[in-house]
């Protein structure tokens, strides 16, 4: 057992750390690695893989991002601030290469392959951007003459040209709110938390007028006879298969046909096999570790840590909502993971590096660490 009377790195870090947090995460991840064995088998078998090919890489992927979970969870304030200006600029670099070399899989190009690992560098942006967002509102709210909201929309403005130029419209939807989000807690004004409602209405119905696989899936959603629906279809009949209790361990059936059942659609095999009650459960874990953030980010008195710690929270939640939302059939089908659940390499690294940071931000700190915190961010805004 670590004693408080020790001092060092260690032990700081273990009396110091959300303990009910890092519980629930971790619950989080077990839960992910039983729901990979029991959707991802049939995937792999239908497409000739070894049954357990997907089951293994999510391990093996699992164990880099623990080890980046922990890692990121020792980090101040201060330090989590440059390794996000750093990761967001790599990423946006990386985007840019994707743009220009990466491969076009189903008219996108999301993912490029460097040193034999393929890599979807806009999971990496997402934590860092927010991060960097919220730094930049955090110097808005101390310091108005410097001009910090503008650069945040400058920001965002990059961020969502990019992804639109992939196209990811899901994360270009993801980030946007995210973002409005943190200008709203920034305590912006009224008019211009509208006028951006307004901004993203019209390019969401630019997007219907002008993008064909956006339009035909909100159609889909608006009238299933107009096209095929069979992956929200078949979701759906997991759920009422399932009922309360599921029909146990391997027995499902719908993970059989679906050909994202071990991605997008991990939800309804989990309500198939194991039943409403564990996805219940699920949401019941996703719900306490934002609520637990957005609790936490309020006690604290450092207006970095706060900005940054709710948007990582939101962008954590949202991102669950939007799939759960998905599998059933509340909103047009769109690619989003479940975090720790679904299968993907760059998302679970992307989401342990996130969550990293919310646990760090949300350590108990003393009061004069926040103070030098604050100290050294208005050094660095006055030198912006």
């Amino acid at each position: 057992m670590l004693s408080r009377e020790e001092r060092n790195p260690l032990s700081d870090w273990w009396w110091t750390i959300d303990k009910p947090l890092l519980g629930a995460i971790l619950a989080l991840m077990l839960c992910g690695v039983i729901l990979s064995l029991a959707a991802s088998p049939p995937v792999a078998t239908r497409i000739g893989l070894d049954p357990f090919h997907f089951f293994n890489r999510h391990v093996l992927f699992l164990l880099p991002s623990f080890v980046t979970l922990i890692g990121v969870s020792f980090l101040s304030p201060r330090q989590i601030r440059r390794s996000a200006l750093i990761i967001f600029a790599i990423s946006i670099a990386l985007i840019v290469l994707t743009l220009a070399i990466g491969p076009e899989v189903k008219g996108s190009r999301r993912w490029i392959t460097l040193l034999g690992v393929n890599i979807q560098a806009s999971e990496a942006a997402k934590p860092s951007f927010v991060v960097v967002a919220a730094w930049l509102f955090s110097e808005s709210a101390r310091r108005p003459d410097m001009p910090a909201t503008s650069m945040a929309l400058v920001l965002l403005l990059l961020m969502v040209s990019l992804l639109v130029m992939e196209p990811d419209f899901g994360q270009t939807m993801l980030t946007s709110m995210v973002w409005g989000s943190l200008f709203f807690i920034a305590g912006m004004r009224m008019i211009w938390v509208a006028g951006l409602a307004g901004a993203a209405s019209a390019g969401l119905f630019g997007a219907y007028l002008l993008v064909p696989h956006v339009a035909g899936r909100i159609k889909r959603f608006m009238n299933p006879a107009s096209g095929d629906t069979f992956q929200v279809d078949t979701a759906m009949e997991a759920f009422s298969n399932g009922g309360w209790f599921g029909l146990g361990p391997g027995e499902g059936i719908a993970k059989r046909s679906l050909p994202d059942s071990h991605t997008d659609f991990v939800f309804a095999v989990a309500a198939e096999e194991f039943g409403i009650i564990l996805c219940l459960a699920l949401v019941a874990l996703f719900a306490f570790i934002v609520i637990r953030t957005l609790s936490r980010a309020y006690a604290t008195e450092d207006s970095f840590s706060r900005f940054a710690a709710s948007g990582l929270a939101i962008l954590f939640g949202v991102q669950a909502a939007i799939n759960i939302a998905v599998n059933l059939q509340l909103i047009p089908a769109k690619g989003m993971t479940l975090p720790f659940i679904s299968y993907g390499g760059s998302s679970m690294v992307s989401l342990a590096y996130g969550v990293g940071m919310m646990l760090a931000l949300t350590r108990l700190r003393p009061r004069t660490e926040i103070e030098a915190t604050d100290a050294a961010a208005g050094a660095l805004g006055s030198y912006a």
